[in-house]
């Protein structure tokens, strides 16, 4: 008789599998083969939060197969992830494939190798009942919120909205950080900045700093003075007056958690969570490495822990002193301590599964995108158990002879590399010359320049996760479900890969902060998942949790039913009187947005779009008949903006869309323009607008310059990073100033 292993992912049973000998099946669940079931809340909320769980349509079919090798296994081992989700996989299979606890075994790993592997199964452990319940308590929090409230805000609001108790308070940070943004006055600002040399020595950067050893904080130089100091400077010598270095002694980072890895893939590449976590979970549940094999890469990527393994310090030591030296070691290596009260999910950070598949090594068998994040998190892993780096930071007064001014240049120069030899951040060293006291300098540039400052930035994904991460709202393994959901519900959009409330966002987010306010509160929410921690660690029962949130929900809830008035919530009254019927128009929400729409409807379906001034827009005419009615276009605005539809709608339903210009000529047809486009997943990229006839696209905005190289177009890869379309040139450039996220 064979034994039966069976894992969520058919990936990782084929890794599995290669280390494995005849003796055992390996055999994959697809994940959960129970639920909730979709068509109703499957919740007994009189009979202490009863779940029903049904097997799923797709489930169905691998069930039966799984029944029956576990009926003629002689051991079955439950091999899922060691998380919540993981142990409620096993305890359902458990309960479907209703094995005699004599021949069942659960077995755990955090990383898929054949070592790993080996020592589960000579170390099986019970079923974590504790786990399952907090999997089970946070599934059946989340269906009583959805079920329960979506309901209330189709009726309320408009149809196809769902409110979530994770999802609900990140629109909660995002419509906020747009409120702020709202807010938000300019402040004008100058500064003087320039270029000086010494001799034939390379330029580097000044900038005012004092007026008669006053140090100039950033509102206190208007225009007058800026222009005043540029003409003074210009007219006087610079002479050195101190010299000052100051050394900097700068530790690693930790190794990455889920967070801290979306975070910092985010910044790189600009890969969304959803596809980071997607590629971390290739690495993880293993690539083929020619002959090797099928191994996992990295460990279990959803931890918020920065423990790293014994095994793992010692082979950072070796390697890192057998590459770069002894010196670029700690011995007996770093320990990172987590600030949060509960650490839960894996007991280590993310790492590479060997340190001697390093990138090198193993990039012939990676795609470009699994490359950078298996790099990433390899650098990192290292990088955290090495010396400290150490540079020295050069500061330069110098005086502008026969004036009040005095300037300052700073220059940093690393003098020991450390941890930075093997994981680098973003970010020139600005190296100053040999300089010394009463030097002269040679000013070769200096502008009065003016500027205003910034609103916050909106979240970047990166920002949000950060932003969750700080208040306790989610665990690791919501994140990048929470960012998925918000945009693909249309209460969030990015622009400029940043993320933007749309108007139903914003409109949801009102109502559930006014009504429902323990729904998106930060403090609520976090507690919540303090208490599903302390369910996992048996700490808590699960149902007096879900009791004390559910009864005072449910009464708030009929309530609200009774009260609120769709009317109120979704319509504005105007000044406006409707061009058909004479009747009064109204703002009303539609599912993209806002619009006016006469109160005589049905009887009139008159509508029109309005401007960001709540007035109603004129409709604009197209320069062009319908192709299939021959009426005249006109230029509506929908879900992804604006649009060109048949002014016959709705009789004739024709639209196309309508492109935004970006002033670059095409540089593949002589012509075509570059305009903003918009995919059918509502992806912004940039297209000629000769398509047919040429298909010439861009995934980043051209810049409208051209290659110093090959002489293609140049587009924005990202806030810092100019590209090439063709070729291997790459230019950084300096990003706009954002405020922290």
């Amino acid at each position: 008789m064979s034994k039966l292993v069976i894992v969520e992912s058919p990936t990782k049973a084929k890794t599995i599998k290669g280390f494995l000998g005849k003796d055992y099946v390996v055999e994959s669940s697809f994940g959960h083969v129970r639920d909730l079931p979709k068509s109703k809340l499957g919740v007994d909320t009189e009979n202490n939060f009863e779940p029903v769980y049904e097997v799923p349509a797709k489930a169905k079919k691998q069930v039966t197969k799984l029944k029956k090798l576990a009926k003629d296994a002689e051991v079955v081992y439950f091999a899922s992830d060691e998380d919540r989700e993981g142990e409620a996989i096993s305890w359902h299979l458990e309960k479907l494939l209703n094995v005699d606890k004599k021949k069942q075994k659960r077995i755990v790993f955090h990383e898929i190798t054949k070592t790993a592997i080996m020592e589960a199964l000579e170390n099986p452990r019970d079923l974590d009942i504790n786990l399952f319940h907090a999997q089970e308590a946070r599934r059946i929090l989340d269906r009583l919120v959805g079920y329960k409230l979506s309901p209330l805000l189709w009726k309320k609001v408009t149809r196809g909205l769902s409110a979530g108790r994770v999802q609900s308070v990140a629109v909660r940070l995002i419509v906020e950080r747009e409120a702020e943004r709202r807010k938000f006055k300019a402040e004008e600002y100058w500064t003087v900045e320039g270029e000086a040399s010494k001799d034939k020595s390379p330029k580097f950067d000044i900038a005012l700093h004092k007026e008669t050893d006053k140090v100039l904080k950033k509102f206190d130089i208007d225009e007058t003075k800026a222009k005043k100091a540029q003409k003074d400077i210009k007219a006087n010598k610079l002479i050195v007056t101190d010299v000052k270095a100051t050394e900097h002694k700068k530790a690693p980072l930790a190794p990455f958690t889920t967070s801290t890895l979306q975070q910092d893939a985010h910044r790189r590449f600009g890969y969304s969570a959803k596809q980071i976590m997607m590629l971390a979970q290739q690495l993880y549940e293993g690539i083929k490495l020619g002959s090797k094999g099928s191994h996992g890469l990295i460990t279990y990527m959803r931890t918020d822990s920065l423990n790293l393994s014994d095994s793992f310090k010692s082979a950072a030591e070796e390697y890192v002193t057998d590459k770069l030296g002894s010196e670029y070691i700690v011995k007996g290596g770093r320990v990172f301590k987590k600030k949060t009260k509960h650490s839960q999910e894996a007991h280590e950070a993310i790492r590479p599964t060997e340190i001697t598949n390093d990138p090198e090594s193993v990039k012939e068998y990676l795609d470009p995108k699994q490359l950078k994040i298996y790099t990433l998190i390899w650098q990192r892993a290292v990088a955290s158990q090495m010396a400290e780096a150490v540079t020295e930071t050069t500061s330069v007064a110098i005086d502008s002879q026969n004036t009040d001014w005095t300037l300052k240049a700073v220059g940093t120069v690393t003098k020991f590399a450390g941890w930075k030899a093997i994981y680098k951040n973003n970010g020139d060293e600005n190296e100053l010359p040999e300089v010394a006291k009463d030097d002269i300098l040679n000013l070769d540039t200096l502008e009065a320049i003016q500027h205003f400052t910034t609103p916050p930035a909106r979240y970047s994904e990166a920002g949000l996760v950060k932003a969750m991460e700080a208040l306790g709202i989610g665990r690791p393994s919501t994140y990048a479900p929470t960012i998925s959901t918000i945009i693909t519900r249309q209460y969030v959009t990015k622009e400029e890969k940043r993320l933007a409330p749309t108007e139903i966002g914003e409109i949801v987010n009102k109502l559930l902060m006014e009504h429902f306010h323990d729904i998106v509160s930060y403090d609520f929410t976090a507690q919540m998942e303090d208490d599903l921690d302390e369910i996992a660690e048996g700490k808590k029962e699960w149902q007096p949790i879900i009791s004390d949130f559910y009864k005072p929900f449910e009464k708030n809830l009929m309530q609200k039913e009774k009260e609120l008035d769709k009317k109120k919530i979704t319509e504005t009254a105007t000044d406006e009187k409707c061009d058909k019927c004479k009747n009064d128009m109204v703002i009303k929400l539609g599912r993209f947005g806002k619009f006016m729409a006469c109160t005589n409807y049905p009887e009139c379906k008159n509508t029109k779009p309005i401007g960001d001034d709540g007035k109603p827009e004129e409709v604009e005419k197209i320069d062009e008949p319908c192709p299939t009615c021959g009426k005249d276009m006109v230029a509506k605005t929908g879900r992804f903006g604006k649009f060109i539809a048949c002014s016959d709608y709705p009789k004739c339903k024709t639209t196309k869309s309508k492109d935004q210009g970006t002033g670059v000529k095409c540089g593949l047809c002589d012509d075509g323009e570059m305009v903003t486009k918009r995919s059918k997943r509502g992806k912004i990229f940039y297209g000629c607008n000769q398509y047919p006839k040429c298909e010439h696209l861009l995934w980043g905005k051209p810049t409208g310059k051209n290659c110093p190289d090959c002489k293609k177009l140049l587009y924005q890869a990202n806030k810092s990073t100019v590209k090439c379309e063709d070729c291997d040139y790459t230019e950084k450039i300096a990003p706009a100033k954002q405020t922290e996220e």
